[in-house]
């Protein structure tokens, strides 16, 4: 009983502290003059009070599972990617070649090369911090943040140059963006919503990554790896090179994200400079998805959701009660606050509960075995 009220309180650790979360904002809500319950009541409406509403919020939360499931991959091998928002870029870029190339070929065609292109153009961004964790011993934080930098200039110069849209070119604007994708490109849409079929694909993939996680020996090794690197290599695992397949693979699925971002909701690439001009933060707010979720595959389908519905929600918040956009940036940053710091608190108790388990289970020493001994001997 005991063990079930832990596993219980672990999983709704996160959503606790995105209640806490919104508690505090709520004093600042009260502070500025405006009801909290109004407020809030029209953040709900805004991400779930009508079918496009709905729709909005599942296309906002498509890329950031996509990020997080890479995320949970990672963090099972204990790495840490920071590189989610580069990835997407490098990723989207590639995908988006794919389809501005092969103009004549059919779209059954085209969707599953562009996604694989970004597939494998994610990975080899996120393969890069991953030899040097793994080979150099350089912190994996560091240089994911240093190929977010690389993958932005790389952005910036291709659509203000080589993949800048024709029609812009021509003009003395010239706004950063490539040319549209053909109609038959453009991944199958929910009428009259931007609900397309990368929500699905992303559903579908979150099942995949638990299997492999959990059910495949590549995902036992990586889980091991992240456990304990010393007794893995004993055991004969390769260590550096499931580190490596980590991150690769954490920066796969954020490719992807940013392909199926192009190719489901913008239909082209455009910046306004700035990696999040492309991304929407997706590549941060996916680790805070994972976060939510436990860091597992699954539980991270109804965290992206529910923060996917915290983005959507805040936009009608700030219509509905006239506050500044700064107090819904404030907002979102203080749930990331606090879902990230619940995840020390998480692993601090499991910490806990493991030590108090050891010493429960560990011998009793040997005087103390004689002397219950000779008391259980009197007795009889």
């Amino acid at each position: 009983m005991k063990r079930l009220t832990d596993v219980l309180f672990d999983a709704l650790l996160p959503l606790l502290a995105a209640s806490l979360a919104l508690l505090v904002g709520a004093v600042f809500l009260m502070v500025m003059r405006v009801n909290p319950l109004t407020a809030y009541a029209a953040l709900v409406e805004g991400a779930f009070g009508t079918p496009n509403a709905v729709a909005e919020t599942l296309v906002k939360a498509t890329p950031l599972l996509l990020v997080g499931l890479g995320i949970c991959i990672a963090f099972q091998a204990n790495v840490i990617n920071i590189g989610g928002e580069g990835q997407m870029i490098v990723g989207a870029i590639l995908g988006t070649l794919v389809g501005l190339t092969f103009t004549d070929w059919p779209g059954w065609v085209v969707i599953p090369l562009a996604m694989l292109t970004g597939f494998v153009g994610g990975a080899l961004w996120g393969g890069i911090p991953g030899v040097l964790k793994a080979y150099f011993n350089v912190n994996e934080i560091l240089s994911t943040v240093m190929m977010n930098a690389i993958a932005v200039q790389i952005m910036n110069y291709l659509l203000r140059g080589p993949m800048i849209d024709p029609v812009q070119k021509a003009m003395a604007s010239e706004i950063p963006q490539t040319a549209a994708l053909e109609m038959a490109f453009r991944l199958p849409r929910w009428v009259p919503t931007r609900l397309h079929l990368g929500t699905l694909l992303a559903v579908v993939l979150a099942v995949v990554v638990h299997v492999f996680l959990w059910h495949t020996v590549w995902g036992y090794r990586i889980r091991a790896v992240g456990k304990n690197p010393d007794a893995s290599r004993y055991a004969g695992i390769p260590v550096k090179r499931y580190t490596v397949l980590a991150l690769l693979l954490s920066g796969a699925f954020a490719g992807l994200a940013g392909v199926v971002q192009v190719y489901g909701v913008n239909y082209r690439m455009i910046t306004d400079g700035s990696a999040s001009g492309f991304t929407g933060n997706a590549g941060f707010n996916g680790i805070v998805a994972a976060l939510f979720g436990g860091l597992h595959p699954l539980g991270t389908v109804p965290a992206s959701v529910l923060f996917g519905a915290l983005l959507v929600g805040a936009n009608k918040m700030q219509r509905a009660v006239q506050v500044p956009s700064a107090l819904v940036i404030a907002l979102n940053g203080l749930v990331v606050v606090f879902v990230v710091s619940s995840e020390y608190w998480r692993r601090r108790r499991q910490r806990r509960r493991m030590a108090l388990q050891r010493e429960a289970e560990a011998p009793r020493p040997v005087q103390e075995t004689a002397a219950a001994s000779s008391a259980s001997g009197g007795q009889d």
